[in-house]
């Protein structure tokens, strides 16, 4: 009788499972993903004040890459707020000097020596400080 019982089940699993195989109720035509939706017919609207592009120039369409990058970040360029064109002018927005980059390399601009200390950190070299040291002056 022990021997019955396993073998009892095993032709009882085997009896279900055998009920999930493909069989006639349960093979339905199922839809094709693929074939479900059709391709729109390409139409090309009629533009009649496009011109034929002239060898040689530019092409509209193009723009640099950061103007493309700052177009994507920010939105292309937005007008000011009242407050931020407050800000600007209180700020002395139209008393800017054109020339400003031509000065600031001359021997005659006025500097603020901010001593040696200063010159020393701005040149040090770059590391974790493991192996800074001091000097008493």
């Amino acid at each position: 009788m022990r021997k019955f019982v396993p073998l009892a089940a095993g032709l009882t699993c085997v009896a279900l499972l055998s009920g999930c195989g493909a069989g006639r109720s349960l093979d339905r035509a199922r839809p094709d993903e693929f074939a479900v939706a059709r391709q729109a017919p390409l139409v090309i609207p009629p533009d009649f004040a496009l011109v034929p592009p002239q060898p040689g120039a530019a092409r509209p369409q193009d723009t640099a890459a950061n103007a493309q990058t700052l177009d994507a970040l920010f939105g292309g360029a937005a007008p000011r707020s009242a407050a931020e064109t407050g800000v600007v002018n209180d700020a002395g927005a139209d008393n800017d000097d054109p020339g400003i980059r031509s000065n600031v390399g001359d021997p005659d601009t006025t500097v603020v020596d901010k001593g040696s200390t200063t010159r020393d950190i701005v040149a040090a070299p770059e590391g974790d400080g493991q192996d800074a040291r001091t000097t008493a002056n």
